[in-house]
């Protein structure tokens, strides 16, 4: 391991004001990541109208992103590590400007898979870069919080911009209008990054090991299409076959971080509880969350009837409770404690999940918003505090490596969650009756989704279609219930976890 005290390109010092111009024009990727996520779940009704994918499609449409984006972090992290991070930050998002277009005028189920999963490879190169920037940018601790609170902010005013924009743009373009926002975001990052963004990577990198990247591509994926299929369709051969592989992949992965003199992923740094704990913190909290975030835009617009824009002004209250907790979390977490601060805000989102295991078709906003809000602040708190601890936990020079652990146990989250819970919400879903006399391609397609079956009763006498309809919508319910209450108790037990793994964990003062 490089001394971080010798004189190298990683310990050169940028002064005040260009330290904070540099963070700015950081936060714009974190933007583009945002935003996209959120537009997506906003669009996805009118996906299913257009496309009309199978349900198991609208599921692939929702998490391929996150399967080849967990895949590809810590490889594109460790790349950054080597060629430089600002170097892989302009090419990515070059990228993801591009690919967005893709997304946007796909005319298929299986073109917007591929343009998604497209996207996921550009995506890789985005989250790691940022924050192992704001580690090599930002030396003193406190300035170092703040940066990452911001950075945070930032991803949950994405959250929040990315619905009324997107509502706003859905109700008066057509729904590839949403992936085309991220252009004008591309642009302004590329022209103004290469100005004011300094480059960083570690002066003594190795090589960048391609049978390491193979590796912890086949494992990630394999691993986390075997849960997806097992959730969904129960146990067959190629979901045994696809988790013994990518079990194997991942171990010869690990087995191979260790022999070699310059890993892709320094496998000690696990060793570490405060790095270990937060990462696996950081995965199940967005494993709990996953199912009221992919479901939620639907459950507004297609259950309650609300507009687009609607939808997505009623989700700001989660954006604004996590930007301000955001901002305020390292010095909450210097004034109490590291695992109080984490711990607390868990367990805020688990009692929030749980109380909306009482939701229902007529629900009204008041609790609904209060819901919204507790989970914003207890995830702005906890997920600010958690990449302060693993970033502050590894030398400089492995920021880019560590940054993509983070990011990897965010999008495999995200990846698992949508995959187990959005497949609870579909099973419990598809098991409704419909009406007596429903012709049996509409009866089908209800059964698919929930905007399946918004699409399919337009065919249907009104009454027959309102019948079809409010069965339709109360299995949904029933579904997002059941995922609440699983969430609710993921999240409860893992802040009792992150109060025993982060116990002595301090921020740098």
């Amino acid at each position: 391991m490089t001394s971080t005290k010798q004189h190298t390109p990683e310990a050169e010092v940028v002064s005040r004001p260009a330290r904070w111009l540099a963070l700015s024009v950081l936060v714009l990727a974190v933007l583009l990541v945002a935003v996209d996520a959120t537009v997506l779940g906003l669009a996805t009704p009118y996906i299913s109208e257009d496309l009309k994918p199978s349900g198991t499609q609208l599921l692939w449409i929702g998490d391929v992103y996150s399967f080849v984006i967990a895949g590809l972090l810590v490889s594109m992290g460790s790349l950054g590590d080597r060629i430089g991070r600002k170097k892989l930050l302009l090419v990515g998002a070059v990228a993801f400007g591009a690919v967005s277009v893709l997304n946007a005028y796909a005319t298929s189920p299986e073109l917007m898979i591929l343009a998604r999963a497209l996207l996921g490879v550009a995506g890789a190169t985005l989250m790691p870069s940022t924050l192992a920037l704001i580690r090599n940018i930002f030396h003193d601790p406190r300035e170092r919080s703040l940066a990452v609170g911001i950075w945070g902010a930032m991803a949950s005013a994405g959250a929040a911009v990315g619905p009324v924009v997107g509502g706003f743009l859905l109700e008066h373009f057509w729904w590839g209008s949403v992936f085309l926002i991220n252009l004008p975001v591309m642009a302004v990052l590329v022209v103004v990054g290469v100005k004011l963004i300094p480059e960083s990577k570690n002066p003594v990198p190795g090589p960048w090991d391609l049978v390491s990247v193979l590796l912890s591509l086949v494992g990630m994926i394999g691993v986390v299409y075997a849960v997806k299929e097992a959730a969904a369709h129960g146990f067959r051969w190629d979901v045994a076959v696809s988790a013994v592989l990518g079990v194997a992949a991942l171990t010869w992965f690990v087995r191979r971080q260790l022999t070699l003199r310059a890993p892709l992923l320094d496998m000690r740094l696990f060793r570490r509880r405060g790095f270990s704990g937060a990462v696996l913190a950081d995965l199940l909290t967005v494993l709990g969350l996953s199912g009221l975030v992919f479901f939620l835009s639907q459950f507004l617009q297609l259950v309650q009837g609300r507009r687009p824009f609607e939808a997505g002004m009623a989700e700001l209250p989660a954006a604004v409770g996590a930007v301000v907790a955001g901002l305020i979390a390292g010095v909450v977490a210097r004034r109490f404690s590291v695992r109080g601060v984490v711990a607390g805000g868990l367990a805020a989102i688990g009692l929030a999940l749980a109380a909306l295991t009482t939701l229902s078709q007529d629900t009204g906003y008041p609790l609904l918003g209060a819901v919204l809000l507790v989970v914003g602040v207890g995830a702005g708190f906890s997920f600010t505090v958690t990449a302060d601890v693993i970033l502050s936990s590894v030398p400089k020079e492995q920021a880019g490596a560590a940054s993509a652990v983070s990011e990897t146990a965010y999008e495999l989250g995200a990846a698992l969650g949508i995959a187990l819970l959005g497949s609870i919400v579909t099973g419990v879903y598809a098991g409704f009756t419909a009406p007596a006399g429903t012709p049996a391609d509409v009866a089908s397609a209800a059964h698919e989704s929930l905007g399946g079956a918004v699409e399919a009763s337009s065919s249907l006498p009104a009454e027959q279609a309102q019948t079809l309809l409010a069965s339709a919508r109360t299995a949904f319910v029933d579904g997002l219930q059941v995922a609440a209450g699983i969430g609710a108790a993921v999240l409860l037990a893992t802040a009792v976890a992150a109060w025993f793994l982060l116990r002595g964990q301090h921020l740098e003062k």
